[in-house]
């Protein structure tokens, strides 16, 4: 396979043909700029996208033009979305700094149903996800942020001892512990019990669900291929056990959240 990027803007979606209409930039080697559909590597990503998103991917083309094998869009990054705070059918209040967090409490990878409160005394990262998210602009990039963020505080035992991070599923029926154990080592790089101490990954019982979606502005909505189609949230909670910082969407960087840490525990110290 000849490999190529692309770049393009989103005109449509045909689910029954699993098939997207981009609007592209010329593909240098390939072809000129030109508006087509084209097939996806991975159909389930379809749901994910809306028409005026722009995105960037790899368009897979036979090495051999006499193959009946077909061009297929792979590794789709969503850079920018028609509107940049995309939510689905459910909303709910923003969170405001200040905000007091309720005491939730959610099953961890360990079978262990842990609970907000019990990280008190710590800077809270909170970020939402479900482990069979195909986009690697959503619940990956969550993941894969969290896990520069885990190494970078690792490095500092001061700030490492003085945070917790918590990686939430909002799809406990498929998000079990196992399930989570298995997902949260890819991001940690180890099973070993000690590897989740400073990192759990969690799901609310389904009972509570709705609620801490609602207290965390995270709009959800399954779809009928089983994907689901949902806001981001990601929370910086004081050692006071009330929300410092609010991200909502997926454009913020390791580094702020790591700056919010330091000016935070900071203010511990010389309080």
């Amino acid at each position: 396979m000849k490999q190529y990027h692309v770049r393009g803007i989103v005109v449509s979606t045909d689910p029954s043909t699993g098939e997207v209409m981009l609007d592209t930039d010329a593909i240098p080697g390939f072809m000129e700029a030109m508006t087509m559909p084209y097939k996806l590597r991975q159909p389930d990503v379809l749901s994910e996208l809306h028409p005026g998103d722009t995105l960037t991917a790899t368009l897979l083309v036979p090495s051999d033009p006499a193959s009946n094998q077909e061009a297929l869009l792979d590794e789709i990054d969503v850079i920018a979305q028609r509107q940049p705070d995309y939510k689905p059918a459910a909303q709910f209040h923003p969170l405001n700094a200040g905000d007091a967090v309720p005491d939730f409490k959610l099953l961890n990878q360990n079978g262990r149903t842990i609970h907000l409160g019990e990280f008190h005394g710590k800077v809270l990262l909170v970020t939402f996800i479900y482990t069979r998210c195909p986009l690697p602009a959503y619940c990956i990039r969550m993941s894969r942020n969290f896990a520069q963020i885990d190494k970078a505080l690792a490095a500092d035992p001061k700030l490492y001892a003085g945070t917790h991070l918590l990686s939430v599923s909002f799809d406990p029926e498929n998000d079990t512990p196992k399930v989570l154990r298995s997902y949260g080592s890819g991001y940690i790089g180890s099973d070993a019990e000690k590897a989740f101490r400073h990192w759990d990954f969690a799901a609310p019982p389904q009972p509570e669900l709705a609620k801490v979606l609602q207290f965390f502005d995270v709009g959800v909505t399954p779809e009928k291929d089983h994907t689901i189609t949902h806001s981001l949230s990601t929370v910086v909670i004081a050692p006071d056990g009330k929300v410092y910082k609010w991200y909502p969407t997926n454009d913020w960087t390791p580094d702020q959240v790591l700056g919010d840490v330091r000016q935070l525990i900071s203010g511990q110290a010389h309080g």
